[in-house]
């Protein structure tokens, strides 16, 4: 829970009521509380409107630890791109395509495209 301790949320705790004093604090409770059953209305409405575009059979079907993006390391990610052991080749760099060059003609894989100094 974002790194929160029990210990750390109680002098949290203590700190705000030392802050706010005991003539406002039942106010700021009340408005704590109303804030958060509003982020929890929103969250509710927002699924239920998910469930709704997307079709319930989909959306139970969806394995939300697998979308979740804490889970990703990019560095892991390209080391297993890069060092597959199913990949029967290393990926070829192409040089431009024949859209970019003057003539129809395709680049052989690994050949240069053409140098244009007065190119901008």
């Amino acid at each position: 829970m974002l790194g929160f301790s029990f210990d750390k949320l109680l002098v949290i705790a203590a700190i705000a009521v030392m802050l706010v004093g005991p003539q406002r604090l039942p106010l700021y409770a009340q408005k704590l509380g109303e804030f958060v059953r509003n982020i929890r209305k929103y969250a509710d409405s927002a699924r239920e409107r998910v469930r709704e575009e997307v079709g319930a059979e989909v959306f139970d079907d969806i394995d939300w630890q697998k979308l979740d993006p804490r889970q990703y390391d990019p560095r892991r990610i390209i080391r297993d791109a890069l060092f597959s052991e199913d990949a029967e080749e290393p990926a070829q760099v192409v040089g431009l395509s024949s859209v970019a060059t003057r003539s129809d003609e395709q680049l052989a894989v690994g050949a240069l495209p053409p140098f244009d100094a007065e190119a901008t």
